[in-house]
C-alpha cells in the first residue's frame, strides 16, 4: 500500500475510487501501522487493542513522521504512562487531535477498546500523511536532522 493512497482505495484500472469497505479500510490501517513501525524495537502491530497497550506502538508511529520529537531509544515497555504521555504530546504538539486519554489508556489495562485506538489512528494517519502540511513538515523534519 501506497502511504499516501486514501484509506478507501483507488483502483488503477479505472482510475476511481472503490466504495470503502469498513473491513478493508481497517485492514489497510493495520497495513499502514505496520508498515511504519516496522524495526522498531518493542513494537509487534498486529491489531488495535494490545498490541498499543504499552504505548510503544504509538511512539514509534509518531516518531517514524517526527523523528526528532521522541527519543526512542530511551522509551521503556514497562512504563507506559510515560510512553502515552510522550506519544500523545508530540502527535498534539504538530497538530493532532487529542483524542485519546493518557488515564483511559492505563485504565484498559492490556486490551485497550480497539474502537478507541482505530479512531486515533485513523486520525494520526489523515495527518501525517493525507494532510498536505503533514507532507511538508515531515520534509522539514527530515531535512533539519539531516543538518
Amino acid at each position: 500500500m501506497n502511504n499516501r493512497t486514501a484509506l478507501g482505495g483507488a483502483t488503477a484500472a479505472s482510475g476511481g475510487r472503490t466504495s470503502p469497505n469498513p473491513a478493508t479500510i481497517k485492514e489497510r490501517l493495520l497495513s499502514w501501522c505496520q508498515q511504519a513501525t516496522q524495526g522498531y524495537k518493542n513494537v509487534n502491530v498486529t491489531n488495535f487493542s494490545s498490541s498499543w497497550a504499552d504505548g510503544m506502538a504509538f511512539c514509534a508511529l509518531v516518531h517514524h513522521y517526527l523523528p526528532n520529537t521522541i527519543n526512542y531509544d530511551a522509551l521503556n515497555p514497562k512504563e507506559r504512562r510515560k510512553n502515552f504521555e510522550i506519544a500523545f504530546k508530540a502527535a498534539e504538539d504538530h497538530g493532532c487531535a487529542p483524542l485519546l486519554d493518557v488515564n483511559d489508556m492505563i485504565e484498559m489495562g492490556d486490551k485497550p477498546d480497539w474502537k478507541c485506538v482505530f479512531t486515533y489512528i485513523q486520525s494520526l494517519y489523515k495527518h501525517f500523511v493525507m494532510m498536505p502540511q503533514a507532507i511538508a513538515a515531515r520534509a522539514a523534519a527530515t531535512q533539519a536532522g539531516s543538518q
